[in-house]
C-alpha cells in the first residue's frame, strides 16, 4: 500500500508539470513570442510569481474541489479506497493533458481534474447502489463549472474591449505592430508586458497553483497520517470537536441524507470522546514549530515511541479525520437545502467552518513544491502552447496589445477567482481573451484551430469522466476487472 502511494504522489507532481505545461504557460506566451524576455529568464520569474500567488492565495480553491469527492474516499485509515481513487483521478487528467499538449492546443488543467473528480463520485456511487442523486454532490459540481463555463465569455469580451480602448487612447505604432524576429520591443512596452506576465503569473498561483495542494495532501495523508490527517494549527478546534460535533446530531437528524446514520455514529463517537480528543490536541501542539512534545518523543525531534504505539495514534487520526468529513458533509447538504430553516442553515454553515480547519490545510512545503513542480512543468512544456496563442489563434500575429489586454483581463479574472475560492482556467480565460482581441482587431480568428480548441474544451470534461470513472470502478472493485 505505501508504494502504491508513493507511485501517487509522483503522479500527482507530474499532473502539476503538465498544469504548467498548458495552464502556466498561458501566463509566459506573450512575453516570449514579443522577445521582451528571453524563455529562460521569463519561465523562471513566472515561477517566482506562481510562488508568491501560491503562497498567498490561501487553500480556498483546492478544497473546493477536493469536497467534490464524497467524504468515504477522503479517509479511509488503511488507504482504502484512496489509492484507486487517486489512481483514477490522475492517471485520466494526465493522459487528457499530455494528448492535448502534444497537439499543442491550449487545454485547462482545471477541466481535467473537475472531470476527473466527477467520475469518481459518479462510480463510488454506484459501487455502493447509492442514487447520483444523492451520491454526488451536484451543487458543489455546478458552483465549479459556473466558474469554468462564464470566465472564458468574460476574458473574451473584457479583453476585446480593452483592446479597443487602447485603439482609440493610444497612438503608439510598436503597440500596434507584430514582433520582430528577435528584437524586443521599445522599454516601456516590454516593461508593461513583464508587469502583466507578472500579473497573470501571480493570479494563476492564487488559483490554479492550489488546485492539487488538496489532492497532494490526500496524498501525503495517506503516506504519513499519524503526522499529517490533522492540522498541528487546529489543536484548539480539535479539542472542541465533542461539543461541535453534539450540535451537529439534531440538526443531521432533522435534515440528513441517505448516509445520515453513518455521519451520526460519527458524530456520536466524537461527542462521547473527549479525554482522546484532548490528548490528541496536546499531542498536536507538540507538532507545532516552537513547541516541545518530551513526554512523547523525548528530545525534540525524535521520536521514541514504539511501533504498535505510532500505529494506534496513526488509526486515531485517520478515524477521527474520517469522522470529521462524515460530519461536516452533511452540514454543507443541509446548507444547500431550499426548504431548511435560515436559522438551522446559519448554525450549520458556522458548525462548517468550526470543524473544518483540523481537516483543510496544507503545509508550506506542500506549497513550495506545487510550485515548483509548475514551474518546471512550464520549462519544459512552454514552447507549443506559446506559439499557438501568439501563431495559430488569429489569422494575423498577436500584437503586444493583443497580448496586453489578455493578460490584464486574465490576471483581474483569475486573482478575483482565486481569492473568492472559486476555480476558473487560466488556458481558458488567456485563449478566450487573445481570440476576443483577434476579433476586435478585425483580422479575425482560425476556424481550424479555434474549431480544435473549442471541441477539446467540450469533450475534456466527459473524457476525464468517463476515463476516470471506469478506473475507479475497476479498481476498487477487483472482481469485476
Amino acid at each position: 500500500m505505501v508504494a502504491l502511494l508513493l507511485v501517487c504522489f509522483l503522479m500527482v507532481l507530474a499532473f502539476e508539470a503538465t498544469n504548467g505545461f498548458h495552464d502556466a504557460s498561458n501566463a509566459v506566451a506573450t512575453v516570449i513570442y514579443t522577445h521582451s524576455l528571453k524563455p529562460v529568464p521569463a519561465v523562471v520569474w513566472s515561477g517566482v510569481m506562481n510562488f508568491v500567488g501560491v503562497m498567498a492565495g490561501g487553500i480556498a480553491v483546492a478544497y473546493a474541489l477536493v469536497e467534490i469527492l464524497p467524504p468515504d474516499v477522503l479517509t479511509p485509515p488503511d488507504g482504502t479506497p484512496a489509492v484507486p481513487m487517486l489512481v483514477s483521478i490522475f492517471a485520466a487528467a494526465l493522459f487528457w493533458n499530455i494528448l492535448t499538449w502534444a497537439f499543442g492546443i491550449p487545454n485547462s488543467s482545471s477541466h481535467c481534474i473537475v472531470g476527473s473528480l466527477i467520475g469518481v463520485a459518479a462510480s463510488d456511487a454506484l459501487l455502493k447502489s447509492r442514487s447520483l442523486v444523492h451520491g454526488v454532490d451536484w451543487k458543489q459540481i455546478g458552483t465549479v463549472l459556473e466558474g469554468l463555463a462564464i470566465s472564458p465569455v468574460l476574458g473574451c469580451v473584457l479583453a476585446g474591449g480593452l483592446y479597443l480602448l487602447l485603439r482609440v487612447i493610444v497612438r503608439s505604432g510598436a503597440l500596434f505592430a507584430a514582433p520582430e524576429a528577435d528584437r524586443p520591443p521599445v522599454w516601456w512596452l516590454r516593461g508593461l508586458l513583464i508587469l502583466t506576465c507578472s500579473s497573470v503569473s501571480f493570479s494563476h498561483g492564487t488559483n490554479d497553483g492550489q488546485k492539487t495542494i488538496g489532492l497532494i495532501m490526500l496524498t501525503i495523508i495517506g503516506l504519513l497520517p499519524a503526522t499529517y490527517a490533522l492540522n498541528p494549527q487546529a489543536s484548539a478546534q480539535v479539542a472542541q470537536l465533542g461539543a461541535y460535533a453534539n450540535a451537529a446530531i439534531p440538526l443531521i437528524q432533522k435534515y440528513g441524507d441517505d448516509v445520515k446514520a453513518h455521519a451520526l455514529r460519527s458524530a456520536a463517537e466524537l461527542r462521547d470522546a473527549g479525554p482522546l480528543l484532548r490528548e490528541q490536541a496536546t499531542q498536536l501542539d507538540g507538532q507545532r514549530p516552537g513547541h516541545g512534545a518530551e513526554d512523547r518523543t523525548g528530545a525534540r525531534g525524535s521520536d521514541t515511541r514504539s511501533g504498535p504505539e505510532r500505529g494506534r495514534e496513526r488509526n486515531v487520526r485517520a478515524r477521527l479525520r474520517g469522522d470529521i468529513y462524515d460530519i461536516v458533509s452533511q452540514l454543507k447538504h443541509i446548507g444547500e437545502l431550499d426548504h431548511a430553516d435560515p436559522a438551522d442553515k446559519r448554525r450549520a454553515a458556522l458548525l462548517r467552518r468550526q470543524m473544518s480547519p483540523p481537516v483543510q490545510y496544507a503545509p508550506t512545503w506542500v506549497r513550495v513544491l506545487s510550485a515548483l513542480c509548475l514551474g518546471l512543468g512550464t520549462m519544459i512544456g512552454y514552447k507549443r502552447v506559446v506559439r499557438t496563442l501568439g501563431e495559430g489563434l488569429g489569422k494575423a500575429r498577436m500584437t503586444p496589445a493583443q497580448g496586453l489586454s489578455a493578460e490584464l483581463v486574465g490576471s483581474v479574472l483569475i486573482g478575483t477567482a482565486g481569492f473568492t475560492g472559486l476555480p476558473v482556467s487560466t488556458t481558458h480565460i488567456v485563449t478566450s481573451g487573445i481570440a476576443g482581441t483577434m476579433l476586435a482587431g478585425g483580422k479575425g480568428l482560425q476556424g481550424g484551430m479555434l474549431t480544435r480548441i473549442l471541441l477539446t474544451w467540450v469533450l475534456t470534461l466527459p473524457a476525464t469522466m468517463l476515463l476516470s470513472g471506469m478506473l475507479f470502478y475497476l479498481l476498487a472493485k477487483p472482481a469485476l476487472a
